[in-house]
């Protein structure tokens, strides 16, 4: 009887996928609760709409630079790592050659054909190094477009976000009734958000959209009474 191929489907999006969590979450997060705290204090809904595209537009710039940042310190981390590999098995290759054994005896694999393993490790120095680098430091190699990528990705998720809660007050007459309408559009978009997420991440796609409400509503009502407060 034929036997139906095992196909594997792994998700591998997922630096991807963080990138757009991190800048989507706080651009739906932080112009609410920007916009809710200024509709307790101003009565002119522009006012609110020039200091959330402010908002938007530093904050995507700052998020961005920050995910650029963040990748090239990861490619750099990983460069001086790959080197610091590349003088040790040069200059200490017996060290190296029990790492590599220690290695292996963790995953089952015998002494004796750990030993064997290791001897064909060091008839190629570049796959020895690579190993090192996966196993012994759970390093991978950075992919070189990761840093701009990154940049982009998180700088335009948080202007996505950012402006859903200010479009209300673009199109709505009064403040208190864009109030209204922004909490009803980014408290469902942000469901929608968090639950996405939970179904691409694995973490339960309904917990995920509850927590990301949440944290959402309790930001924007913490604004919102605090600014109405002072003012």
């Amino acid at each position: 009887m034929p036997q139906t191929p095992h196909i594997e489907r792994h998700f591998t999006a997922g630096e991807a996928v963080r990138d757009v969590v991190i800048g989507m979450s706080d651009g739906l997060t932080v112009p609410f609760a920007l916009a809710a705290g200024l509709s307790g204090a101003v009565a002119s809904a522009h006012i609110v709409v020039t200091a959330g595209l402010a908002e938007v537009a530093a904050g995507s710039i700052a998020m961005g630079l920050g995910g650029y940042l963040a990748a090239r310190s990861d490619a750099e981390h990983y460069a001086s790592e790959l080197r610091r590999e590349e003088t040790e098995i040069r200059d200490v290759p017996e060290a190296e050659a029990r790492e590599v054994a220690d290695i292996l005896v963790t995953y089952g694999v015998s002494e004796r054909d750990a030993t064997t393993v290791v001897a064909s490790m060091r008839a190629s120095p570049e796959k020895w190094r690579d190993f090192m680098m996966r196993f012994e430091l759970g390093l991978e190699a950075p992919d070189p477009g990761r840093a701009l990528r990154s940049a982009l990705t998180i700088a335009g998720s948080y202007a996505v976000g950012g402006l859903i809660p200010l479009s209300p007050y673009m199109l709505a007459h009064t403040v208190s009734e864009a109030l209204t309408v922004s909490v009803s559009v980014t408290l469902v978009a942000l469901f929608v958000f968090g639950y996405v997420k939970g179904r691409f991440t694995g973490g339960g796609a309904i917990r995920s959209a509850v927590q990301t409400v949440v944290i959402g509503g309790l930001a924007a009502a913490a604004a919102f009474g605090i600014a109405r407060a002072v003012s």
